[in-house]
């Protein structure tokens, strides 16, 4: 910490005390033109006393004499040496020497002229080497106008305290011009009829789960999905390859729905059972409730989805993918919702798995995915969906070829294009890390009326009044604490304040096991964890107990932070601080979903409060309010705190000889 205050109030010493060093070095060079200007004068008095008139011959003068009395040929000479040599000091020195040479004042013999001339040679041959070894901007002999304050002079090394220009990242046009979605899922609904294409029975189904309006999201995304998909899912619009889509809207604005709908209307024309929609998502929560919501608007039709993230055994996923037929292997699987790791397994040890027929892949949380590159799932999906098809009699008009360059010889044959969509709260506006996914012409969809990015951070949705954008009915604090303070905070806002589905998020899984201890000692707050300890299945009934309102304080890691929509979040907790922004929006993003209002709490220290608040206004978030817990409020959980603590020290050493053993 030490080592950090020093690096970053060093440069704001000097920027501050520039114009003070600059005096100092002007006061320099006034005393040594001075300590100079009366070392010279001794000399020249010293010469003078030295120097008789005796020692010029009596007479009348002589050529010699009169060469040496009348040095006027050589004076114009060496100035004008002088005035090619420097910056013009040189002469105004010559000047002053001249009015102060007590020699010139008191006799006009020639003899005091030859070591005065001699002295001034000397003089300017010593200044010429001073100049050399002195790397300056200065003469060796500053004129009687360097007395006067200079503020002309550059000072080497000083920082300059103008402001520079902030220089504007050059985006691609579909970075820079996205198409603009407005941001408010209350105030800019659209109703169901109308948007024009939905089938009949999804507008039924719709309005079954409550649904009589599109948010600005979906009312923006659904028709341009139904439009490259007009002449069906085997042909792009027109024969050419459709626009891939990117979505970066708010969390809870419906970006889900936004892609269900159209691929359901979509595929529901087919007539043999191939695999032409993959959904890949990064956790097998997020995986369950998308498969959950094709499920629900997939009934009646003769759609089949697929799960397939890990929580059954391979063998088992194979049966509801693939069938072995007498002439091969068929598909069960109209819709396959997977996840990266997984889908791989099945792409190298399924066989007759094949994604020769995709039509749609969907990325799902594409910042987070994107991040997950070395895996290298998506240039193995890419393959299997390109790959030549060996069979036997298999036709060529419908063969796949890679998306290219647009020419006659690329259109003249049809085929089925791979349409890439990708969703997410915070979609990243770095074109580096977007080329790894190979859109082809992309379409950006983007919340607000100004969505000019910021290309250095990975950066979420943006909008008009800020770099991020954040449910419009969320109100979040931090609270000022110390480290001994903040499970009293906590269950101060759970207990005292009465909020019911509180969501807590720590930053590590020991933190969050000896918090559930704790507050579970403490007694009064139903209380549960949640993090990757548990298996799928502990989690599933986890999450519907909290979301039936038998666990009021859900204490987890990130896992929940991503998509998933827990319902009835009425407050988050922080309880430790986000390091990275992108993990703030998505954890006060499980709060204030689909136009609801919402709280959310960040536990701060003072140590972390002005970096965490920095943080915030550096992406330009809504301005965090404070909120301040007074120690009274946490007097009286003082005894049964301390309490709670001694048996916590019990659980964890009983724990620790449990591994141990």
């Amino acid at each position: 910490m030490a080592l950090f205050r020093i690096a970053r109030y060093e440069e704001q010493e000097k920027s501050s005390s520039a114009e003070d060093q600059a005096q100092v070095l002007l006061r320099r060079l006034r005393v040594q033109a001075q300590e100079r200007q009366l070392k010279k004068q001794k000399q020249q008095e010293a010469e003078a006393e030295t120097s008789s008139p005796g020692d010029v011959a009596p007479g009348p003068p002589g050529p010699a004499q009169t060469s040496l009395s009348s040095p006027a040929p050589e004076e114009p000479k060496r100035k004008a040496k002088k005035r090619k040599r420097g910056d013009g000091s040189p002469r105004r020195l010559e000047k002053s020497e001249s009015e102060t040479d007590p020699m010139s004042s008191q006799k006009g013999t020639s003899s005091p002229r030859k070591p005065k001339r001699k002295k001034k040679k000397k003089t300017g041959k010593s200044c010429e080497e001073q100049g050399d070894k002195k790397d300056s901007t200065r003469a060796c002999e500053p004129s009687a106008e360097a007395s006067e304050p200079q503020h002309s002079v550059l000072i080497l090394g000083v920082p300059d305290k103008k402001a520079l220009p902030k220089v504007q990242p050059f985006l691609p046009k579909w970075l820079a011009e996205p198409s603009q979605v407005q941001k408010s899922v209350k105030n800019d609904l659209v109703p169901i009829q109308d948007i024009p294409g939905i089938h009949p029975c999804l507008q039924k189904k719709l309005k079954t789960n409550g649904i009589m309006s599109y948010f600005p999201v979906q009312a923006a995304v659904i028709p341009a999905l139904l439009e490259s998909a007009s002449h069906g899912f085997l042909v792009g619009r027109g024969g050419y390859q459709p626009s891939d889509i990117c979505v970066s809207a708010p969390t809870g604005s419906g970006k889900t729905l936004s892609f269900v709908i159209p691929v359901i209307q979509v595929l529901s024309e087919r007539v043999v059972c191939h695999i032409r929609a993959l959904v890949v998502l990064p956790t097998k929560e997020l995986a369950q409730q998308v498969s959950k919501v094709f499920n629900i608007y997939a009934d009646g039709t003769a759609l089949r989805i697929a799960q397939i993230t890990g929580q059954k055994s391979l063998a088992k996923e194979q049966e509801i993918l693939v069938q072995k037929t007498d002439s091969g292997y068929c598909s069960l699987a109209d819709i396959v919702v997977a996840t990266p790791g997984r889908l791989v397994d099945h792409i190298d040890q399924t066989p007759g798995f094949s994604l020769r027929q995709l039509r749609f892949l969907i990325i799902d949380e594409a910042d987070r995915m994107i991040d997950s590159m070395h895996q290298s799932w998506l240039p193995r999906v890419v393959k299997a969906v390109f790959q030549g098809d060996s069979a036997p009699g298999s036709s060529p008009l419908f063969q796949r070829v890679e998306p290219r360059a647009i020419t006659a010889a690329s259109t003249s044959q049809p085929q089925m294009p791979l349409q890439k969509l990708l969703f997410s709260a915070t979609l990243t506006r770095n074109p580096e890390k977007l080329q790894e996914l190979g859109l082809y012409q992309p379409r950006l969809f983007s919340t607000g009326p100004d969505s000019q990015g910021s290309v250095a951070q990975p950066g979420t949705e943006q909008d008009g009044e800020g770099k991020y954008a954040f449910p419009a009915g969320l109100s979040h604090f931090y609270v000022p604490c110390t480290l001994n303070s903040k499970p009293l905070a906590i269950l101060h806002l759970v207990r005292n304040m009465k909020f019911s589905r509180v969501l807590c998020f720590t930053n590590s899984r020991e933190v969050s096991h000896r918090l559930f201890l704790l507050v579970k000692a403490f007694g009064g707050v139903p209380v549960a964890e949640f993090s990757s300890r548990f298996g799928p299945g502990q989690r599933k009934m986890i999450l519907k107990q909290f979301e039936q309102g038998k666990i009021q304080l859900l204490i987890s890691t990130d896992a929940t932070a991503r998509g998933i929509d827990v319902k009835g979040v009425k407050l988050v907790l922080n309880y430790d601080a986000p390091q990275y922004i992108r993990t703030y929006v998505h954890r006060v993003g499980r709060t204030a979903r689909a136009g609801n209002t919402g709280l959310a709490f960040t536990l701060l220290l003072r140590v972390q409060e002005q970096k965490f608040l920095q943080m915030l206004r550096e992406a330009r978030a809504p301005e965090l309010g404070k909120h301040v817990i007074r120690s009274e409020h946490l007097k009286s959980l003082v005894p049964q705190y301390e309490e709670a603590l001694s048996e916590l020290q019990k659980t964890i050493r009983n724990e620790w000889k449990q591994k141990k053993a």
